[in-house]
């Protein structure tokens, strides 16, 4: 095996370690953890002692990881492009720790191949063992998905994964990218107008410019401009259950309203299914930090709250399906038909739409073909790596804005806030105010705006006007982030319920004021505090009319719209009648306790 590569701020792997015992890759991010004894034991009595020799395989990249293993002795190297000429060992585990990342627990394939270095001896444990255990172990459970978390997050930043291969100038390239960064699976973007690499792997692929994008993994799988649904086919991400099913609640969108509104469905006995067009997450999974949420002192990741929701709806059996965009809702023979632009369809009972809303467009010249190399309308790790030497500038006066400046202040040495308004109190808590003004690498500007981007091949400079005097003047950055309010992801309800002149969803006596009469005495009932001018479709989160765009709030509106779906349920039930009553079923093993 060559490349004894280490990651930045990893000790390398010294080279005489090929001819001696491999040394283990430091735990300096957290990422690789040890298993205490006693864990290691509750784990064996779920699993099996298994030796392993030199060369061994014990996953292989690109194919569906179903075992979690434990070292129990000798040594495990973590290596991508194993046994091709760019082969590189990522880390090296011993004694004590286990082999997995985050697509272990959503039944993703490998992004690497695990492959034993030293002789010695694992423990196997299968995915249902181990859930067995996890719904019964916290401890256990929360080790395992903060490593998992973490070694997502680096392999990530290490660029290991597929790659896309593509123009900045293609609006496929974009959608590619951008599917590929919401989603956080590792990837590496291959820029057609600047790599060299890109035009070497188009002659060995026998591939023109003109086919491209590409995506291309392990250079044995070549997808020419995959839709999102055949790129998350390709990893593994979940997909629409086959033929049309029939279930108790459909849950339309992904981000917190909707997962909560996930976890109490499930967890209650309903047939629950979510459907999301883009990420699981929403806006709140693109941010840095959240720091104003409930339980939450020091903060968390939109990432890492994301993984723990979507965990916790998995643990009581509701079904995600990524990418699934609905196309239109309507009533039929008393339940409630969604149809996807890919002309499947789902049935349900009860709807509950969280689609919530996506960022707006900066509509300057310039900037359309820079979108997605220099400009971002998100601030992740992926995009916080490339602003390491450059300033960049952030536009917003929200607390999205105002996260993303703090967390790009870490990388980059310079932020400028563009502010179009007088101040930042009127749209940004305080505590983010605060922070912003004490820290020596951001500086405010109020009163400001982008009028134009400049660059070519990448963003070179920003025009921004003080709307007080009209003087124009030039930013030099290399990357601007977004975050200038949103619009709702309702375009496909326009005709089928009651939306205020924004587009976002009407409720309660809102909702019920916009309906004809004879709908709800026919119910015998008013309508009810989340439900839209259709009975029985609920809705929650920030695409609800009047919603307070905060998490906390999101997540409540989730729980609550289950209250409400309960009632609506119990209302409609037919005396004597066992069909139309909440079904219950038996909860399925989980990772959280």
């Amino acid at each position: 095996m060559s490349g004894n590569h280490s990651l930045p701020g990893e000790e390398p792997v010294p080279e005489e370690a090929d001819e001696a015992a491999f040394w283990e890759t430091p735990d300096i991010y957290g990422a690789y953890p040890r298993l205490t004894e006693d864990q290691t034991a509750r784990l064996a009595e779920h699993g099996q002692r298994r030796s392993m020799a030199p060369n061994d395989v014990l996953i292989r990249e690109g194919e569906r990881c179903e075992t979690f293993f434990v070292v129990l002795s000798g040594t495990v190297a973590v290596v991508e492009g194993y046994g091709t000429p760019e082969e590189l060992v990522l880390r090296v585990h011993g004694p004590g720790r286990f082999i997995g990342e985050l697509g272990l627990l959503h039944g993703q394939v490998a992004f690497y191949t695990a492959v034993a270095r030293e002789p010695g001896e694992v423990l196997v444990v299968s995915l249902d063992q181990l859930r067995h255990l996890v719904s019964q172990d916290s401890t256990i459970g929360d080790v395992v998905l903060r490593a998992c978390l973490g070694r997502r997050a680096l392999l990530v930043g290490q660029g290991a994964g597929f790659r896309i291969i593509g123009s900045r100038y293609s609006p496929d390239t974009r959608r590619l990218r951008e599917f590929a960064v919401r989603n956080r699976l590792p990837h590496r973007w291959i820029d057609l107008e600047t790599d060299e690499e890109a035009e070497e792997l188009l002659r060995r692929f026998g591939v023109g410019p003109a086919e491209t994008p590409l995506v291309i993994w392990r250079d044995t799988t070549l997808l020419r401009n995959p839709t999102n649904a055949e790129l998350a086919r390709l990893i593994g991400l979940p997909s629409l259950p086959a033929g049309n099913r029939h279930g108790d609640v459909l849950i339309v969108g992904s981000g917190p309203a909707g997962l909560a509104a996930a976890v109490y469905a499930a967890s209650e006995g309903l047939d629950t299914t979510v459907v999301e067009a883009m990420a699981t997450g929403g806006q709140a999974g693109t941010s840095s930090r959240i720091e104003n949420l409930l339980g939450f002192p020091s903060g968390i990741s939109g990432a890492e709250l994301t993984e723990r929701a979507v965990l916790q709806a998995d643990k009581f059996g509701a079904r995600i399906s990524v990418p699934a965009e609905a196309a239109r809702l309507e009533r039929r023979h008393g339940h409630y038909a969604v149809g996807f632009a890919d002309g499947s369809e789902i049935t349900a009972r009860t709807v509950v739409l969280a689609s919530g809303a996506r960022y707006r467009r900066l509509q300057v010249p310039g900037i359309e073909p820079l979108e997605g190399s220099s400009v971002h309308y998100s601030a992740t790790v992926y995009e916080a790596q490339q602003c390491r030497t450059d300033p960049v500038a952030v536009v917003g006066g929200g607390n999205s804005a105002g996260q993303a400046v703090l967390f790009l202040a870490g990388y980059a040495p310079q932020v400028y806030l563009l502010v179009r308004g007088p101040s930042l109190e009127a749209h940004m808590s305080r505590y983010l105010i605060d922070q912003i003004e004490r820290h020596p690498r951001v500086r405010v500007l109020l009163h400001t705006e982008v009028t134009e981007a400049l660059g070519d091949k990448a963003l070179e400079a920003v025009t921004v006007v003080d709307n007080r005097t009209g003087e124009h003047r030039h930013l030099e950055v290399r990357a601007l982030f977004v975050f200038t309010g949103a619009d709702p992801h309702t375009d496909w309800l326009s005709s089928a319920l009651a939306l205020d002149s924004r587009g976002y969803v009407l409720t309660g006596a809102e909702a019920q004021a916009c309906s004809v009469p004879e709908l709800w005495q026919s119910q015998g009932r008013d309508c009810l505090t989340l439900e839209t001018s259709l009975p029985g479709v609920f809705a929650a989160g920030d695409v609800r009319s009047g919603s307070v765009k905060r998490v906390a709030s999101a997540v409540g509106e989730g729980a609550m719209s289950i209250h409400f779906v309960h009632r609506y349920l119990g209302h409609t039930a037919a005396p004597g009648g066992t069909d139309s009553s909440p079904h219950t079923r038996p909860k399925e093993s989980a990772w959280l306790a």
